[in-house]
């Protein structure tokens, strides 16, 4: 079984639910491969449950996945980590902190053509995929973590390592909602711009 990493990008909600992509098409990993779009089609019309793993460890099954499935953009999961079990419970803790924010799906190549140099997988048997620390394709990563089931700090971090805000910034939208940032900017605190950054990463 050939495995492939990704920075995920999911979001890690309440109660362990995570949703996201195993795998993103077109893309060249750090490994010099490329899945094709409809790469799974023929394996997830087979119906054969897609496990969720730690670490690509079999022992280590810290959820299910409920739905795996193809778009136009890659591989799409969304599921459940348990965290009613010491696998399950110590991935989570490592996903809301920020130490876990990959994914790695386990596969076993059908058929794959050359193209430049790379190969390019056009059919695959999809068995598993992974919550993982290294990943191996940079696209995707972690995108949020639900505010709900995130401590003020976690919060604080969300929107200054991942969105970019300064800490003034993000301790005023967490005090105070867009309602405070506006005061801000009307007061020429130097965020011109942060109205629309805002409205463009919620896409709005």
């Amino acid at each position: 079984m050939d495995h492939k990493h990704l920075n995920l990008e999911w979001k890690a909600g309440e109660n362990g639910q995570i949703e996201g992509y195993g795998s993103v098409f077109d893309v060249e990993d750090l490994g010099g491969d490329i899945i094709a779009a409809g790469a799974f089609a023929d394996s997830l019309k087979s119906g054969r449950k897609v496990k969720m793993l730690f670490q690509h460890n079999s022992d280590a099954v810290v959820g299910v996945w409920d739905e795996v499935s193809e778009d136009g953009k890659g591989l799409r999961v969304k599921g459940q980590i348990l965290t009613t079990v010491n696998a399950g419970r110590e991935a989570y803790e490592l996903v809301k902190a920020g130490a876990l924010d990959g994914l790695s799906i386990g596969y076993r190549t059908v058929k794959s053509t050359d193209r430049g140099g790379k190969r390019v997988i056009q059919q695959a048997d999809i068995w598993e995929v992974s919550l993982v620390t290294f990943p191996m394709n940079e696209l995707a990563r972690i995108d949020a973590v639900k505010a709900s089931d995130m401590s003020r700090r976690d919060f604080e971090r969300v929107l200054t390592q991942d969105a970019g805000l300064a800490r003034s910034v993000a301790r005023q939208l967490m005090a105070g909602g867009y309602d405070a940032i506006k005061t801000m900017q009307d007061a020429g605190e130097g965020i011109e711009d942060l109205t629309a950054a805002l409205k463009a990463r919620c896409n709005l």
